[in-house]
């Protein structure tokens, strides 16, 4: 058996240490358009269902293969660029005989074939030099296919009816392929070559290259993804790719710098940075993270969120743009087609025809238990970072139609649990953020029944009016503030008397539809630290069975642990291992205190992190116990990058620095910072706190960390505890 294929019960997997270069994809993200490449920056979308330039959850590019005369170039290597924009493949060619009788040996053609994204188009260009001793006229294939797939096709939802692809349009450097969804709407794909090609049809064109001795010379391709009647506007090769890197710049230097002692964790952080970057949209609100490429390249509510909340202190403008968003698109009427009800939050937007049409119900999808508390939970921490006034008092309304969402819509039965069950038809049966079928169960492995109220919902729930309650002090509503924090308190003490499972010392992974606990340990109970619902003796043993062999792989906290029902390593959300959720555990071990035990999930996912590609951490990874010289078992169909997989290493940082900003009081506090021995120190550049900012350096030093500030502008404290 080869050494980079394992066995696990008579089935086998590839491990992430596997050099199978053929078979692995690149990703390439602007905005709302993205492309899947194979290693030859081809597109085939034939075994590989997922390659292609997609733009608003449609495929407008489906096949893309450049060749020599339907001979294929071999591959000499295949990366994107260390910031993630530019994916750059070196080529050469076959020995082959061209249809003009010419006679090309191996080795003799180099192509250096780049490309990038900007403004919803693909901008290659292939550079082809001559290393003969001789002249030739090389033929350059290049063939096209636009099938405007929806992206629920592509994920293989069967449709009976689609719309029609029109006659292509052909010109000298030009052709347009378009298509007439069963939504009315006509989408376009341009494709402009130069120069001009000696052949153009409506599948491919050629371009026969003269090429001397030792010669290079350039071809070019932009391809736009369009909507009939919207604007074209070609730009050189250049000039897009100026534009492209000047708004990456921009983007950057918005943020924090963090530079550290330990080189391959400046990797894994610069890695993340620019994956965050790449997967930031400009949108009328503001900067917003879609979910992951390639199924959930879209507006979810939920996981930007969560990548909000992991990069607040490091990245702040996210937040902002997060949260006036879901506040433009929060729910104002009761829709069950969509699971919408007033003041919930969104949970998934799609734009493509199956949406329009309502084949699939996630046009503006609000399935989600946990947005809500999590909106206003992340616009109570975004205020106090911010110390934003008027931005709360822009807010303040939807916070409150949230809040009234929770008491209403959410706690139909009035028992002070927040709790869903599905109406939309199409919708999601699970509605936390494991929603997969089977992801809520009792002990015996079969399903619980709705309705159903998570134990980490029950958290986000109490955080939320915990938060609620100060920004309504600011506001100078006492009573409001006291009604809250009154509700909070009542949650609480209810929480702890039905969810605290005696038998295995942890909560409840939820209540089913007759108040009957699920007994069953996960990771959610994790959460309930995050959240701050828990009481100190529980979260004691809580954070001491998480880091047991059961739950713990040496990778990181599996979502359920060995010994439970449903516990499958390779299973989604029943015993692998997401980035996301042990981020959130660590900050909730690091709020209780446990900074060890914190900053051990650091060093897991750090460690899993040089044995990936790019340094990437995926959307998930199989929950196999760490075996020595191993790297982490994929997840085969993980999206990579993942919004809140890459943001993890942000919260994880802080909550081992212990380190929070409070924008009123233009204060930082360092509390209980601790370093693991392989970071001996970590250098913060340009952390905003109000209208100042400070840089920090901290370091290892006999008997804990020390704390040094190298620059501050601003009148800023610094409280170390």
């Amino acid at each position: 058996m080869p050494e980079d294929i394992i066995q696990v019960q008579e089935q086998y997997y590839i491990r992430a240490s596997a050099s199978l270069v053929e078979t692995r994809s690149h990703v390439l993200k602007h905005d709302n358009c993205f492309g899947v490449f194979d290693r030859l920056g081809n597109m085939r979308p034939l075994g590989i269902q997922d390659h292609g330039l997609f733009r608003d959850d449609t495929r407008f590019l489906s096949r893309l293969v450049l060749d020599l005369e339907g001979r294929q170039f071999l591959l000499l290597s295949s990366e994107v660029r260390e910031d993630k924009d530019i994916l750059v493949v070196d080529l050469t060619n076959p020995e082959f005989t061209t249809s003009e009788g010419q006679f090309i040996g191996q080795d003799t053609l180099h192509l250096l074939r780049t490309t990038f994204l900007w403004d919803n188009a693909a901008y290659q260009q292939l550079h082809i030099c001559n290393y003969g001793s001789e002249s030739f006229r090389v033929p350059i294939t290049l063939s096209f296919e636009a099938d405007f797939a929806d992206i629920f096709e592509v994920r293989g939802i069967h449709r009976t009816q689609r719309g029609k692809l029109l006659p292509a349009k052909i010109f000298a450097d030009c052709v347009i392929l378009s298509y007439l969804g069963a939504d009315g709407v006509e989408r376009q794909t341009h494709l402009f070559f130069s120069p001009a090609p000696e052949v153009v049809t409506a599948e491919f064109v050629q371009w026969w290259v003269p090429l001397s001795p030792r010669a290079g010379q350039d071809l070019g391709v932009s391809i736009f993804c369009a909507y009939a009647g919207e604007q074209i506007c070609p730009l050189s090769y250049e000039e897009a790719l100026q534009a492209e890197r000047n708004h990456r710049q921009r983007l950057r230097e918005r943020a924090a710098y963090i530079d550290t002692g330990n080189a391959q964790f400046n990797d894994w952080l610069n890695a993340s940075r620019d994956d965050l970057v790449m997967m930031l949209t400009q949108t009328p609100y503001g900067l917003y993270p879609y979910a992951g490429v390639p199924w959930f390249s879209t507006v979810f509510g939920r996981d930007a969120l969560i990548t909000a909340l992991a990069t607040l202190w490091w990245y702040p403008d996210i937040a902002r743009g997060v949260l006036l968003y879901l506040a433009a698109h929060q729910a104002q009427e009761e829709d069950p087609s969509r699971d919408a009800e007033p003041g919930k939050i969104l949970h998934e937007q799609r734009r493509c025809e199956m949406a329009n049409t309502r084949e699939v119900p996630f046009g503006n999808y609000f399935g989600s238990i946990d947005a809500t508390p999590l909106f206003v939970v992340l616009a109570g921490r975004y205020i106090r970072r911010s110390g934003d006034y008027a931005f709360l008092q822009q807010l303040w309304p939807h916070i409150e139609a949230a809040l009234t969402w929770m008491d209403t819509y959410g706690d139909p039965d009035a028992d002070g649990f927040v709790e869903y069950v599905r109406k939309a038809h199409q919708g999601l049966r699970n509605q936390g953020w494991k929603d997969s079928e089977d992801s809520i169960f009792y002990p015996d492995g079969s399903l619980a029944e709705p309705p159903l109220a998570l134990c980490e919902v029950q958290g986000y729930v109490y955080e939320a009016k915990m938060l609620a309650a100060q920004m309504a002090e600011l506001l100078h509503q006492p009573e409001r503030a006291a009604t809250l924090r009154r509700q909070a308190l009542s949650l609480q003490q209810q929480f702890h008397e039905h969810f605290w499972c005696e038998e295995f010392q942890g909560y409840a992974l939820a209540l089913d539809g007759e108040k009957k606990p699920c007994r069953v340990r996960s990771s959610n109970m994790g959460h309930c630290l995050f959240s701050g619902i828990a009481d100190p003796v529980h979260a004691a043993r809580i954070a001491e069975q998480m880091m047991q062999p059961d739950f713990f792989t040496g990778w990181g906290i599996r979502t359920v642990p060995r010994g439970e029902g449903r516990f499958n390593p390779m299973s989604y959300h029943n015993g692998s291992v997401w980035p996301h959720d042990n981020a959130l555990i660590a900050a909730g071990l690091s709020r209780y205190g446990y900074k060890a035990e914190a900053a051990r999930i650091l060093t897991g996912l750090f460690d899993a992190s040089q044995f990936l590609e790019l340094k990437r951490l995926p959307e998930l990874f199989c929950g196999f116990t760490r075996r020595q010289r191993e790297g982490p078992t994929l997840y085969p169909v993980a999206c990579l990058p993942q919004a809140w997989a890459s943001a993890s290493v942000f919260l994880l940082l802080q909550v081992c620095l212990g380190l929070e900003i409070d924008g009123f009081a233009g204060r930082v506090s360092l509390t209980q910072p601790t370093l693991p021995l392989w970071l001996p120190h970590v250098t913060l550049h340009r952390v905003a706190v109000g209208q100042g900012s400070i840089d920090l350096e901290l370091y290892l030093q006999k008997g804990g960390v020390g704390v040094n500030v190298s620059r501050r502008t601003g009148n800023i404290e610094l409280v170390i505890k």
